[in-house]
């Protein structure tokens, strides 16, 4: 294995927090951040490239995967597949390139056993009614599947303490910019260890 020399930034948030916008803005900003594509064998949204999004597999591709000790950390999340490749992490911090990897809280934890020095993020909405909205105005899940990522955000929030910073997305221009302090090492004001930070997400968690 290469010696690492670039930072592993690993983000997590429950589902409708806004994630997956919040990281692409960044990373569109930031050219020279690598974003890790993860396997999933869950069937592509009609946005979604392969390649680009996710990398598409079928479930014995993935067991095959992950066999070989391909996969840096995996998780099943709503009957489907995740995980993030290990050779394609490890070259990019190899090449002294900052990496951003999208994920969730399990496997978050799966990659601070595997990398300590990496840098976990968790994305919070600004209010869990807000939360509901934005499951719902997405339009591609029925009443019961939004009931329960409802259900199953309320448990990945309260996991929001085992990392290192936390970014409420609210504005999303702030979020980038708070997010961007934390890229660049300034994130104080973000981290799980400031008091203030401490009772706004408190007042969103109940």
């Amino acid at each position: 294995m290469r010696q690492r020399k670039g930072t592993l930034f690993v983000f997590a948030a429950p589902s409708g927090a806004g994630k997956t916008t919040l990281v692409h803005a960044v990373v569109t900003k930031h050219p020279e951040l690598r974003f890790s594509i993860s396997y999933t064998t869950r069937k592509p949204r009609r946005n979604e490239a392969d390649g680009v999004d996710y990398l598409f597999v079928t479930k014995s591709e993935f067991m095959r995967l992950r066999d070989r000790g391909e996969m840096l950390e995996y998780a099943e999340v709503f009957d489907n597949y995740y995980a993030t490749s290990r050779s394609q992490v490890e070259g990019h911090l190899a090449d002294d390139r900052n990496v951003v990897l999208e994920i969730d809280w399990q496997g978050a934890r799966q990659v601070r056993e595997s990398m300590p020095e990496c840098v976990t993020i968790f994305i919070l909405p600004p209010s869990v009614e807000e939360l509901e909205r934005r499951l719902r105005d997405r339009r591609t899940d029925t009443p019961e599947v939004i009931e329960r990522r409802l259900r199953d955000a309320l448990t990945d929030m309260s996991h929001w303490d085992e990392f290192d910073h936390v970014i409420i997305n609210d504005d999303l221009n702030q979020a980038i910019s708070d997010l961007e302090d934390v890229l660049a090492g300034k994130g104080e004001a973000s981290s799980t260890s400031n008091e203030t930070l401490r009772r706004a997400v408190e007042r969103i968690i109940g």
